[in-house]
């Protein structure tokens, strides 16, 4: 059995976060040609912020903002939400994931708000990021400081959870209770 030789994280914008931000203790992996920089909630505005600010960076362009939950999880991770953003430099032809942890501090579900489910928002930094937000918020309850418009997005305003998240039922909450059912002979 021969021994393979261990990844490297060669991406070239992982040395200069580093130096530039050198007080923010960095995570990094990377999997199948896609690298993930991991950040502090606290800090992690700061960082996207200079990702799109640095000229030899310049991720210029955010494709998606969205969210994972990790509850039950078959490896140990260190908060049950992950907030991921991934970006691009279309000038420098470059890809980049950023993600940050994040752990609810009440055990509820519905539209209380969570003081551990608060991340930056960064539509300072892209514009675009708004609707994505929007939906993050919708579907996984996680809320965006400084967002101009945080509200639903996909369900109505008082709906009484977030589909999204692993412990919503997967047939739902009185959604298809009061609905007959139809077979193939109905009219």
């Amino acid at each position: 059995m021969t021994n393979s030789p261990q990844p490297t994280l060669d991406h070239p914008d992982l040395p200069r976060v580093k130096a530039a931000l050198s007080d923010i203790r960095f995570q990094a992996t990377e999997f199948r040609g896609t690298t993930t920089l991991i950040a502090p909630v606290d800090r992690v505005h700061d960082v996207l912020r200079f990702l799109r600010d640095d000229p030899d960076c310049s991720y210029e362009f955010l494709s998606d903002v969205t969210a994972v939950d990790y509850l039950d999880y078959v490896v140990k991770t260190p908060a049950r939400f992950g907030v991921v953003w991934n970006i691009l430099s279309q000038s420098n032809n470059r890809r980049l994931t950023v993600k940050t942890w994040i752990d609810p501090t009440i055990d509820t579900e519905g539209i209380v708000e969570d003081p551990g489910l608060f991340v930056d928002s960064v539509c300072d930094i892209w514009a675009g990021a708004e609707w994505m937000e929007r939906e993050v918020f919708d579907m996984f309850g996680i809320r965006f400081r400084n967002h101009p418009d945080l509200r639903r997005i996909l369900l109505w305003k008082d709906y009484p959870a977030h589909p999204l998240r692993k412990d919503y039922p997967l047939r739902g909450r009185g959604e298809r209770e009061f609905y007959p059912v139809l077979d193939r002979d109905a009219r």
